[in-house]
Formats: C-alpha cells, structure tokens, sequence
C-alpha cells in the first residue's frame, strides 16, 4: 500500500473562508468623493494664496496742489490787509501825532483814546448819522434796483440792451469824473437843476443844494443810488432768468395777476439774492467817503455833513490826531462787523422758520 506524499498539503476539515471584498462602491459615490477633493484643493488654493497675490492697499494723497496754489494769493492777501489792520490797532492804542510822524517814538497809552472817544457827543452824533443815512441809502438802492431789473424782464430785447449799455456806462465811470457833473448839475448859479425847475414856475433861483444838510445828504443819495443801482439791477435780473415761466404760466392761469405773482413766487425765488445784495449795500453805503467830501468841497458844511469817512478823513489829516482816526477806524470795523452778523442771523432765524 503506497504512503502519501508529505508535501501535499494537507485537506481542511471544514469550508474554506473566502477573504471578504470590499464592496464596490457606486460611480456617484465617486464622482461625488473627486468633487469634494477639488473643492478642498481649491479651497486650500483660496484661502493660501490671494494673501500673497493682493496688492497692498494704496494710501490716497490729498489734493493737496490746489492749496498749494492758494498760499501765495493767501500771502498777498495777508500782507495787503492784514499789516494796514495791524497798525491800526496798533496806532489805536497810543498817542500817536504830528510829532511822531517825525520820529518822536509814540507812547503807549492803552484803551485811553477809546474812552476819550466814547465820552465825546460828536462822534455819536456822526454814528446815528452814518447809520441813518447808510439805511436809507441801501433800501432806497435796492427797491430801485428791483424796479429797474423787473422792467430789464418785461421789455424785449432791444430797450432791454438799451437800459443795460446805459447802467454800465454809469457803473463804469469814475467816481472824481462822475462827481464832477452831479456838481455842475447841482451848483447854485449856473446849474441845471435850479433852470429846470425855475422854468416850471418854481423860485430856485440861485438855490444852494449844499448849504443846508438835509437838502445835501438829498442830492448824496441820488447820486449813490445812481452810482449803486447797476449792480443791484444786474444781480436781481439774473436772479429773475432763473425763475421758471412754467410757475409764471400756472399762476397766471390760476387768476393771480401780478403783483400776487411777485409777492408768492418771484420774491421767494430771489431772496437770497437780494439777502446778499443788501448786505453788500449796507457795508458800502456806511463807509462811503469821496462822494460826501466831494460835495462838502462844493459847498457842504463839514461839521454838519460828516459820516464816519468823513469824520475819520477830518481827524487824520486835517487835525493830525491820528490815534483818534485809527480809533474811529477799528471802531468803524467793529460797528460794520455788528451790523452783518445782526443781518446774517436775521436771515438764518428767518430759514430756520420756514
């Protein structure tokens, strides 16, 4: 009987295990794993790298060439106003006369001529004048540089060219030259004014204008308010272009005639303009100054004429009290200051209303 070989391997009793597969997995399964690697490399792309690819932020600069254009018109600006204002107070607050003009060193006298100036009737008697006359002036400017403007809008264009080479021409003249004919025109014995109304039957024969002050300061507002007008008119009738005719038109329709159109849609619509022009008229007309001394030159009497230019002219040059002249000065300053800033809060009161 044959052995069996020893190298066979020898039979198991039992059922051989079979080693488990792993299950396959389904194609989406697959896909979806592939996806969500991309996405993490991706995401890892994103969040490593913009660090080093964005470019750092850029500082902004300033515009800072246009204030350097404004120094040197600051600069003249300063010097120009700022150095006659200075030694104006300085002045101010010394005794400062004809004797240092020739190089006696003044002598520092604090708030002495300020007292000196408060504690003299004159100088107040010159300011309620200044100021009456400055108020006048401006309203009486004004109410006809609106009529001249609203007649510039209702006429056609060539009495409109008419009235506008006209106003230049009287802007543009000179103050010396323009003065000169209001005198001619005005002067007691050969005046035209004085024939004009002789020839009407009244006895202004040999009529003196000047010589009494409330006929004088009569012929100073025609004068200023022809001198001043131009450019109220101007400003108004520019204000007046920008009013639509469309509104016009409605309230035209509507049955409101004129006068309702002005008062509740052309005067709100220009009232920052006649806010400024105003307050312009108001500083111009308290410092006026060639058109009194002009006139007190013709005939005028100084002590009963004077505003505050006048007066101002009269303690500088004509007395040589020059600390009292800079006195006045700083407080003719401070008085036009006070005035603007009433009108300005006025308006700003008015605003805040509405």
């Amino acid at each position: 009987m044959s052995r069996p070989d020893a190298s066979a391997s020898p039979v198991p009793a039992g059922p051989v295990p079979v080693p488990e597969q792993p299950a396959a997995r389904p194609p989406h399964d697959t896909v979806q794993r592939s996806t969500r690697s991309a996405r993490t490399r991706r995401t890892a792309v994103v969040t490593v790298d913009p660090d080093a690819q964005r470019p750092a932020p850029r500082r902004r600069r300033g515009p800072r060439v246009p204030y350097a254009l404004l120094v040197p018109s600051i600069g003249i600006l300063v010097l120009a106003l700022g150095y006659p204002l200075g030694w104006q107070v300085v002045t101010s607050l010394q005794k400062f006369g004809l004797a240092q003009q020739f190089g006696k060193p003044p002598q520092f006298v604090g708030l002495r001529n300020y007292l000196d100036l408060a504690a003299d009737s004159y100088l107040w008697t010159v300011v309620a004048r200044s100021i009456a006359f400055c108020l006048v002036n401006a309203g009486v400017t004004v109410l006809v540089g609106v009529l001249v403007a609203l007649l510039m809008k209702a006429v056609g264009t060539v009495p409109r060219l008419a009235v506008q080479i006209a106003m230049l021409l009287a802007w543009a003249m000179p103050v010396v030259a323009s003065m000169t004919v209001w005198r001619w025109l005005f002067d007691y014995r050969r005046g035209v004014v004085n024939y004009v109304l002789t020839a009407m039957g009244l006895d202004f024969t040999g009529h003196s204008w000047l010589a009494n002050p409330l006929s004088f300061f009569f012929v100073a507002t025609v004068i200023i308010v022809w001198m001043s007008v131009p450019f109220v008119a101007f400003s108004v009738y520019a204000g007046l272009s920008q009013v639509p005719d469309e509104v016009m038109e409605a309230a035209a329709i509507d049955g409101a005639d004129g006068a309702r159109r002005f008062r509740w849609i052309v005067l709100p619509m220009i009232r920052p303009v006649l806010s400024i022009v105003l307050l312009l008229q108001i500083i111009w007309d308290l410092r006026v100054f060639a058109q009194i001394r002009l006139l007190q030159d013709a005939g005028g009497t100084p002590s009963e004429t004077n505003l505050l230019g006048t007066y101002i002219y009269q303690l500088g040059v004509g007395s040589g009290d020059f600390e009292a002249a800079s006195a006045v000065s700083i407080f003719v300053l401070l008085l036009t200051v006070a005035l603007s800033w009433a009108y300005v809060r006025t308006l700003l009161r008015e605003e805040d209303e509405r």
